[in-house]
């Protein structure tokens, strides 16, 4: 996981071929002024979905994991908490994935939280389980799919 903000990003492109697409997406794009839905960037490797919402102020949701995408969420407006705990800690086995949305649920306790504040961004990899949206308030986000 890398925690940075969008102006730190760029030193992050060489990490993967498609980072600087989706870096140059995000600075040159008035994500702000998008509706929530999903957008489509680079085809099928690159697309943004933007996220508009209540926070959840009294649970921890579910621990997800990706295999296909890395996952960069960018806060827009407000503030958010994401749990996060090393996939290799938890208890995979058995879990129904569904590969359409490429998730898995898992029924796991985060170890570590990090908090986000506008045009703060988490790189989230597909050995990072997360639990995102938690916080107070309104809450608007990109969250940038990139394919493995």
């Amino acid at each position: 996981m890398i925690v940075d903000s969008l102006k730190g990003f760029e030193r992050y492109t060489s990490l993967h071929p498609l980072f600087d697409k989706a870096f140059r997406y995000m600075s040159h794009t008035d994500l702000l002024s998008l509706e929530p839905g999903e957008y489509e960037v680079d085809g099928k490797d690159i697309f943004c979905t933007i996220w508009e919402g209540e926070c959840l102020e009294s649970e921890i949701p579910k621990l997800e994991v990706h295999d296909t995408f890395i996952d960069i969420h960018l806060v827009l407006k407000g503030s958010e908490t994401i749990g996060l705990r090393d996939r290799s800690r938890c208890q995979g086995d058995n879990i129904p994935y569904d590969e359409k949305r490429d998730v898995a649920l898992l029924d796991e306790t985060p170890e570590n939280f990090i908090s986000l504040g506008e045009t703060n961004l988490a790189v989230i990899f597909t050995h990072d389980a997360h639990a995102p949206l938690m916080g107070r308030g309104q809450l608007k986000k990109a969250i940038i799919k990139i394919r493995m």
